[in-house]
Order: structure tokens, then C-alpha cells, then sequence
């Protein structure tokens, strides 16, 4: 486990403001987050799950030189070869006031190459669209959080509280080398009073409210091992194959509904999308949320999650020999849990679903992710409604994320985070939850512009 510490020297032509000069307009702002950008999509730091995957020291290198000649003091940390944390801090004048951390993710998932139209490590910008893996998920916010540190600690004004800069490894594997890491061993290097991260800022209704990511669902994941009773391939009647009783437990999954839950952030959704008012008073009722779904089209996977404990089969395994029939199969469990879920109930989520197949099946694990949640009455998320509001003419719509992010780890410290961006007026809920982790990944200019622009509001106002 290593800790390393550089402090960059100034370049002999600085391309960032220094005293006497023009301070960047936000059209060459924008355009240093799509460069940045690029350069960290063509690093491929591919996080699949394995400690030696990730190396997100590549893009760690990328941020750093990006942002020598700044003056900014920058921290390396590396608690496994090759996964690389960076961290800055532009130092306030103010001890006293509230200091913000953007703490944004540097590593991506895996692709499927077949299912891409361009080179998904390429950075390719074409008719005003960045391509590649992390464009949206979140190398383009990372970079804009770059840029706008870069501006701030250059402008020749500094702001009266801290503003944290943290490009961190391992979001896409729960964050236990990245801010997982840090929060536990070095809190005195990413402590912020407020925090920005990712997901937020897509267009919803006919307003066009832009999220904001005020929480997110817990995770409780477990293994199904189903247990049968080995035999000869040969002879299946009557057999207790573990793959068939495995494909009825997967079935039953695949169709449990669990309880609906209609709270207060689902409601306000509903009201941004202003449907019809039969599919509103469906969209509203427990009893018929869940067929109203199809209504809504690729929101309806939104709508669902938002509202239900979810139970997904992601990984199976059974079988070793053509000629043998397993007495053993195993069945991954994505489960993510809606605040206000106690550990009892995924259990019983879980016992319910497998009915008379329970004794066939040993359920392995117990992890418990709390579910989190911020408060919508503070300073920082005033501002953002000012900013949105100023930039879009729409108002902030509060969101409850269905996947996790290193929001978490700060939010079950009491410090407020929120998921924030901005994306241009074209792109619709649906569209954009689509190219989280598939193909074809890609981002507008246009919202990089937005997003770098916002960004730069929120960060002055904020700690002005």
C-alpha cells in the first residue's frame, strides 16, 4: 500500500489565466473538458470487477498534467498497484466557510466491441458528439470538474471556503480501492462539507426540469446456491437436476413484483412528466403502477426501480461435463433497496419468491447497503436551483438514483451530496439511461458546454 505526493511545476507557457491575463470564456472552458475528456475515454482504465483491472493511474497521469502549471498541490494515492486516486484542493480564505468537494470517478466498464458503431476507447468527436466508453458514465463530468478547478485556481481570485477535487478509482466495483478507500483511511484528504458527483441534470416533462440526484438505492446483493442431486446425462426423467430447478428459481424471480412504494421524490416525478390524467392517477396508485409501466417506454424501467425493491438475476453458473446432470448451480442476485428498507425485508422479499423451491436453495450472504438520502433545504442546493434556473429557465427536479455512486460513502457521513449536470435540451430520460454501460456510449458538446458552464456557476457562487 503506497501513498505518493507531487506538487507540479509550471510549464514555461502556461495555457492556463495567471495574473494579467483574460480570464477563459466558457466556449474555451467547454472545449478543454472535450479534450480532457477524449484523452481519458483513449486511457480504457476497464474496471471489471478484478484488483488488477481498473489502472486508473493512466487517467490519474492524464488529470495531472492537466493540471500542471496550476499551482495546485496534487496527491497520489494508490492503495493497489496501478488504482490511482487524484486529489487538489484549491485552498480558501476563509476557514469558517462551507467547503465543496467534486469527487468524480475515472475508471469504466467493459464493452462488447460488436455492438459499438466506432472504437469505444477512440474519443472520436464527430458532428459535435464525443464517442466512447465513459462520455457519459462519467469521464465527461470528471473532466468538466477538472476544468473548472483549473479555472478556479488560476482566475487570481481565490474563494473563501476549500473547493476539493477528487478523481477517484473503482466506482464501477463498489468504490473499496477508491472512495470507500479514502473516506475510511484518509478522510483528512477528501473531507468536504458539500459534494457533486455524478447523475443528474436530464431533461424531464414538458418544462424540462433537470434531475438532481438527492439519494440513492442500498444495495443487498446475495448468491442463490441451488442444490440438486448429481447424475448421468443420459438419464434426465426423474433426475434432480440443479440447472432446472436454478431456471424456476430465475423465472420466479424474474416475475416477483414486491411491494410498490410511492414516496415523496416518485410523486414529484410523476408531476414533472404532467402525463394525462388517467396515467398520472396509475402512475400514483400502488395497486396499478405496475401496469402502467408499458405506457411509459424506456422510462418504465425508471418508474419501476424508483418505486420497487428490485431482485435481478445477473449472474449463473452450473454444470462441468456434457454427460453430467449438476447438483449444484449458483444464481447472482443484484438486489437494490428503496430507502426505508430494513435487512428483514429483503429476506423475506427473497423467501416469499422462492416459496416451496426455499429448501432447495441456500441464500449466501448478508450485506446490507443503507440506502441514503440528502436534505433538499441547504445553501449548495439553492444555488443549484439558481444556476439550473439561469442556464436553462427550468427548474431542479430531486431524484432518487437506482444505482450507487461514491455519493454514498459521503452522504452516511451526514455531508450532503448530490448528483449533478446538465445535459442540453434534446436528450430525454430514457435515451440517456440507455448508454449507461452500453453501446454506442456518447455525449453532445453541447451539454459538456452546459455542464462545464453550470458547474463553474455553482463552484463560484457557492464559495464565493
Amino acid at each position: 500500500m503506497t501513498t505518493t505526493t507531487t506538487t507540479p511545476t509550471t510549464p514555461t507557457t502556461p495555457t492556463t489565466p495567471t495574473a494579467g491575463r483574460a480570464l477563459p470564456t466558457e466556449e474555451e472552458l467547454a472545449g478543454q473538458t472535450v479534450e480532457l475528456l477524449q484523452a481519458l475515454i483513449r486511457n480504457a482504465c476497464v474496471n471489471d470487477g478484478t484488483v488488477g483491472s481498473g489502472q486508473e493511474a493512466r487517467n490519474a497521469a492524464t488529470i495531472a498534467d492537466f493540471l500542471d502549471g496550476s499551482g495546485l498541490d496534487l496527491e497520489l494515492v494508490e492503495p493497489q498497484p496501478g488504482r490511482t486516486s487524484l486529489v487538489t484542493r484549491v485552498r480558501g480564505t476563509d476557514p469558517a466557510a462551507p467547503s465543496l468537494g467534486l469527487v468524480g470517478h475515472t475508471d469504466v466498464v467493459p464493452v462488447e466491441p460488436d455492438g459499438w458503431t466506432r472504437d469505444p476507447f477512440g474519443g472520436e468527436l464527430v458532428d459535435g458528439w464525443v464517442w466512447g466508453r465513459g462520455a457519459i458514465d462519467m469521464l465527461g463530468l470528471t473532466a468538466a470538474y477538472a476544468v473548472v478547478t483549473r479555472a478556479l485556481a488560476t482566475s487570481g481570485r481565490p474563494p473563501a471556503g476549500d473547493l476539493v477535487l477528487a478523481a477517484v478509482a473503482d466506482e464501477e466495483h463498489g468504490s473499496v480501492w477508491g472512495v470507500d478507500w479514502l473516506t475510511t483511511h484518509r478522510w483528512d484528504l477528501v473531507r468536504a462539507d458539500h459534494v457533486l458527483t455524478e447523475s443528474g441534470g436530464v431533461p424531464v416533462g414538458p418544462r424540462g426540469a433537470r434531475t438532481l440526484a438527492v439519494g440513492e438505492k442500498g444495495g443487498a446483493g446475495r448468491i442463490l446456491r441451488v442444490h440438486g442431486r448429481p447424475g448421468h446425462g443420459s438419464g434426465p426423467w426423474g433426475s434432480r437436476n440443479a440447472i432446472v430447478i436454478a431456471a424456476e428459481v430465475v423465472r420466479r424471480i424474474a416475475a416477483t413484483r414486491g411491494p410498490v412504494v410511492v414516496g415523496d421524490l416518485w410523486r414529484r416525478y410523476v408531476d414533472a412528466l404532467a402525463p394525462e390524467p388517467a396515467l398520472r392517477a396509475a402512475l400514483l396508485d400502488p395497486d396499478r403502477l405496475d401496469d402502467a409501466l408499458p405506457q411509459l417506454g424506456a422510462l418504465g424501467a425508471v418508474a419501476h426501480a424508483t418505486t420497487h425493491t428490485t431482485l435481478a438475476p445477473t449472474v449463473i453458473g452450473a454444470g462441468s461435463k456434457p454427460n453430467v446432470i449438476p447438483g449444484l448451480a449458483e444464481v447472482t442476485l443484484d438486489i437494490r433497496v428503496l430507502p426505508g428498507t430494513r435487512p428483514g425485508d429483503v429476506e423475506a422479499l427473497l423467501a416469499a419468491t422462492l416459496g416451496d423451491l426455499a429448501e432447495h436453495v441456500e441464500v449466501v450472504g448478508d450485506r446490507f447497503g443503507e440506502p441514503s438520502l440528502s436534505p433538499t433545504d441547504t445553501a449548495l442546493y439553492r444555488v443549484i436551483e439558481g444556476a439550473v434556473a439561469a442556464r436553462t429557465g427550468a427548474p431542479v427536479l430531486p431524484t432518487l438514483g437506482t444505482g450507487g455512486t461514491d455519493g454514498r460513502f459521503y452522504r452516511r457521513r451526514g455531508v450532503p451530496a448530490y448528483g449533478f449536470g446538465l445535459l442540453s435540451a434534446g436528450w430525454d430520460p430514457g435515451a440517456w439511461r440507455g448508454l449507461f454501460h452500453g453501446n454506442d456510449e456518447r455525449v453532445d458538446v453541447a451539454s459538456l458546454q452546459l455542464t462545464t458552464a453550470a458547474l463553474h456557476d455553482v463552484v463560484t457562487t457557492f464559495l464565493r
